[in-house]
C-alpha cells in the first residue's frame, strides 16, 4: 500500500449504503417506477436491457416506502457472476428502484469517487476478498453486512482523480481494441460460413433428403445407470456422448457401443441446436443426440457435416429449441459425385485451417488485452500508476 493511502471498510465511505427493495411479482405493474435487477449490473458497466424491464406502480412505491435510486448512485451486485460487481447508475429518463439483492452505494464523492470504486470492483485483490465473504452452495451470495466490511484503498481525492483519468484513458483505448479484435473474429468464421454457402449454392447438382443419403438416423436414449464411468478405466472404454458442445459432448464411458461406423452427430436441444460433429470411433449416444450413418456409396462423411452445417435448421419448440429425427429426415441437402465431393472438401478443409488460424490469432489478442486491464488495476491500486 502506498504512503499516504488509508484502508476503510467499504460501508464507512458511503453516505447510503443500503439494500434494495423486496417486490414480489404480485406488486409488479406495466409501467411506473423502473425495478433495476441485478442482471442490470454488469462488471463496470449498467446493462440496460430495457426490453425485459420491470416496473411497480408509483402506489407501490408510496405503500411499500422504497428507496428511489438516482443517476450517480453505485449499484452491487451480491449475486453472481461475479459476486460483488458494480457499476453506477446512468440517467435512464426513468424513476428507478432496485431489487434486494442489489446493495445501494451513495459516496461522498468529495472523499471517494464513485468511479474510482468501480474501477476497484474488476480487480483481483477486491473480487478475491468477496469471494472469501461468501456463502452458499449452490449459488454464492454475499450479506450485506459482510460487503460493507470489505476493505477499500482510499487514496488522497487529487490522486484518486489521476488515477481515474489514466484509466479511463486506458480503458477507453482497450476497449476499442478488444472490439476491433472481437469484430475480426467474427470476420472470420462469417467469411467461412459465406463460402460455404456460395458452394451449396449450385443448382446442376441433384438434390435428395437427408433419409435417402444416410442408411441410418437414430436418436440417443437414456444415459446408462449401471456400467457406467465418468473416467476411462479397463472395464469401460466405449465413450458416450451427449447432446452438449462442451468436450465434444463427452459424457463419460460403458462398456458397450450403438454406434461403430464413422458417424456424423447433431446436437438436437437447447442452445447448441444444430451443432456437428464427425466422430469416427464406436460410442453409445444419449440425451438428444441425432446419429447419422452416411451410405458411403452416395455421400462422403464430411461433406454431409457440411451439407448439414450450410442448412437454415428450424427448431420446434418455443420455450427449448429442439430437433426431432422426422425433421432432419426431411431435409434436402446437394448430392454432386463423389469425386467433386472430395474436391470441394478439400478447398473448404484449407479455408477452415486458415479461419481457425484467424480466429487463435484474434482469441489470443482478446486475451492478451483482458490481462493488460486486469495488470493495470492491479497497478492502480498499489499505488504504481
Amino acid at each position: 500500500m502506498k504512503a499516504g493511502w488509508q484502508v476503510k471498510p467499504l460501508a464507512a465511505i458511503s453516505k447510503l449504503f443500503a439494500d434494495g427493495d423486496w417486490i414480489e411479482s404480485k406488486d409488479q405493474s406495466a409501467d411506473g417506477v423502473r425495478l433495476v435487477q441485478t442482471g442490470n449490473v454488469g462488471e463496470g458497466f449498467f446493462k440496460d436491457r430495457g426490453e425485459k424491464a420491470r416496473y411497480i406502480s408509483k402506489e407501490t412505491f408510496v405503500r411499500l416506502r422504497c428507496t428511489e435510486i438516482f443517476e450517480g448512485d453505485c449499484l452491487i451486485s451480491r449475486l453472481p457472476d461475479p459476486v460483488g460487481r458494480s457499476c453506477l447508475l446512468p440517467d435512464t429518463g426513468e424513476r428507478m428502484i432496485t431489487a434486494v439483492d442489489c446493495t445501494i452505494v451513495r459516496f461522498d464523492s468529495s472523499q471517494f469517487l464513485p468511479d474510482l470504486f468501480v474501477y476497484y470492483t474488476q480487480s483481483s485483490d477486491y473480487l478475491n476478498n468477496v469471494d472469501k465473504e461468501t456463502s452458499g452452495t449452490t449459488r454464492k451470495r454475499i450479506s450485506r453486512s459482510k460487503l460493507g466490511e470489505i476493505s477499500i484503498p482510499v487514496p488522497p481525492i487529487e490522486q484518486q482523480q489521476r488515477i481515474v483519468a489514466i484509466l479511463d484513458q486506458a480503458f477507453e483505448g482497450i476497449a476499442k481494441a478488444r472490439a476491433n479484435a472481437e469484430q475480426n473474429l467474427q470476420n472470420a468464421r462469417a467469411l467461412f460460413e459465406s463460402h460455404l454457402q456460395s458452394v451449396f449454392q449450385n443448382k446442376s447438382w441433384i438434390r435428395t433428403s437427408v433419409e435417402e443419403a444416410c442408411t441410418e438416423i437414430f436418436a440417443g436414449g437414456d444415459a446408462p445407470k449401471e456400467k457406467f464411468s465418468l473416467k476411462k478405466n479397463e472395464e469401460f472404454t466405449i465413450p458416450i456422448f451427449a447432446n452438449a458442445i462442451k468436450d465434444n459432448g463427452l459424457y463419460g464411458y460403458t462398456n458397450f457401443a450403438r454406434v461403430t461406423k464413422p458417424s456424423v452427430t447433431i446436437s438436437a436441444r437447447g442452445s447448441g441446436t444444430g451443432h456437428t460433429e464427425i466422430r469416427f470411433e464406436s460410442f453409445l449416444p444419449i440425451v438428444r443426440l441425432i446419429v447419422l450413418i452416411p451410405n458411403s456409396s452416395l455421400i462422403n462423411l464430411e461433406f454431409l457435416k457440411y451439407s448439414i452445417d450450410n442448412l437454415e435448421i428450424l427448431r420446434s419448440g418455443s420455450a427449448i429449441p429442439q430437433l426431432t429425427v422426422p425433421m432432419i429426415k426431411e431435409y434436402h441437402i446437394p448430392l454432386p459425385t463423389l469425386p467433386e465431393q472430395l474436391e470441394i472438401i478439400s478447398q473448404l478443409e484449407i479455408l477452415f485451417a486458415e479461419t481457425q488460424r484467424l480466429e487463435a490469432l484474434y482469441q489470443r489478442k482478446i486475451a492478451c488485452l483482458d490481462e493488460l486491464k486486469k495488470s493495470l488495476l492491479q497497478q492502480a491500486f498499489a499505488g504504481e500508476l
